[in-house]
């Protein structure tokens, strides 16, 4: 009964954190917004025993991407000014209306398969992929050398910026 009102507290905390990124008029006040909706977002991925997943949200979009945005704001020089209006605000929101309409009717008319009440035991995930990573024949030469190749390519992005 508590993960459920946990659950639900925290998806009205997302859609509200949503609805103020779209709606505020301060980008620095949106991009923290986002950071909440998005801490709510994880917070709903451990209430539904999926920490793997509430810790990967954190550290990617939390720590980083929110992060990096929210310096790309600090390093504008229009930040202080108002937004502009937008002509393209009108075309969005009748998008957004049929875009949701959709999605309402794909939910409402999908046959959800459930398992019986009392049946799914809702046990930690990151145990698990930890063990599928580490074991002998695991993942985690695959997982090194990824990181690696990204290393690799951020330098040579850095490389070929600095030329220009």
């Amino acid at each position: 009964m508590a993960l459920s009102v946990g659950f639900w507290v925290l998806a009205a905390v997302t859609v509200a954190g949503a609805l103020v990124v779209v709606a505020a008029r301060n980008v620095f006040r949106g991009a923290l917004s986002l950071v909440l909706s998005l801490v709510a977002v994880a917070g709903i991925y451990i209430t539904l025993s999926a920490d793997f997943l509430a810790g990967v949200q954190v550290l990617v979009y939390v720590g980083a991407i929110t992060i990096l945005l929210i310096i790309g704001i600090m390093l504008t020089h229009e930040v202080q000014q108002a937004g502009t209006p937008n002509r393209f605000r009108v075309p969005a929101f009748l998008v957004s209306v049929v875009f949701l309409g959709v999605m309402a009717f794909v939910f409402l008319q999908t046959p959800w398969h459930t398992a019986p009440a009392g049946t799914a035991a809702l046990t930690p995930t990151a145990g698990s992929l930890a063990d599928k990573l580490f074991e002998p024949g695991g993942f985690l030469l695959t997982v090194e050398v990824a990181g690696v190749l990204l290393l690799a390519a951020v330098i040579g992005a850095i490389a070929l910026a600095r030329d220009k």
